[in-house]
């Protein structure tokens, strides 16, 4: 009743993001442990623009795939995958356009990946920097068991050679759409993962999108407070089984 009571003070936007939250009832939490800070960035390959299947053609193959090898993603394949999701594909007036649409380019969406396996990576959790084009080690370790558990225990996000994780940082939107920010951030969210689907289809790489997660799991993974910034969607991608 305690937390009914404060979501019902909060403005209705905030109180449904919270209301909405899938919680862990009891049984086994698998703990991603202490964060082991890391710094530095490594820099990906530049993406292809040009060649490959045409979207017809994808759109056609595309399905939810959950069965994965174990074999990694090359660095190459990540980069592409970043690329289509929120990479730069062009700029006027001093505004950077990216590969998805956002309401109002406010862009609230932050892109964070858990690298299981990937050729020249260590695991652990990289954030991507969009304008930079690089991604930013924020934890070094194995978090498969943390993620896959965080997500109702969905072993694909273990056996996937990466798991993309998106936040939403609703003040960037808030102050132009206020409380109708959160409809936009979820339909921002989505075009991104629609994007990320197309993309390891092209690359022939298997994908399956995450809705069903532990919030504040997946916060705790990520390392973001639930608040100020907190994770809307997530999606496994590795080599297909």
């Amino acid at each position: 009743m305690m937390a009914r009571r404060r979501d019902r003070d909060l403005p209705i936007g905030d109180a449904y993001q919270h209301a909405t939250k899938y919680r862990r009832g009891g049984g086994h939490r698998a703990d991603p442990g202490p964060a082991v800070p890391a710094t530095g960035s490594e820099a990906l390959p530049e993406p292809a623009t040009e060649g490959g299947e045409g979207i017809w053609g994808v759109i056609r193959a595309r399905r939810s795939i959950r069965d994965f090898q174990a074999t990694p993603l090359s660095h190459e394949q990540l980069a592409q995958l970043l690329w289509a999701t929120q990479g730069i594909t062009g700029c006027r007036r001093g505004h950077a356009f990216r590969a998805a649409p956002s309401a109002g380019a406010r862009y609230p969406i932050d892109t964070y990946v858990v690298v299981n396996r990937v050729e020249g990576l260590e695991a652990g959790l990289c954030h991507y920097d969009v304008e930079a084009a690089v991604l930013e080690r924020t934890r070094r370790g194995d978090l498969s068991v943390a993620i896959a558990a965080a997500c109702l225990g969905q072993e694909m996000a273990a056996d996937a050679g990466v798991v993309f994780a998106w936040t939403a940082v609703p003040l960037r939107s808030k102050p132009r759409y206020e409380e109708r920010a959160y409809r936009y951030i979820y339909m921002d969210a989505g075009h991104i993962g629609q994007n990320l689907h197309l993309a390891a289809t092209a690359l022939g790489l298997g994908c399956c999108a995450i809705g069903a997660f532990l919030d504040d799991e997946v916060n705790a993974v990520l390392g973001v407070d639930g608040l100020e910034e907190t994770a809307v969607y997530l999606s496994a991608v590795g080599v297909p089984a």
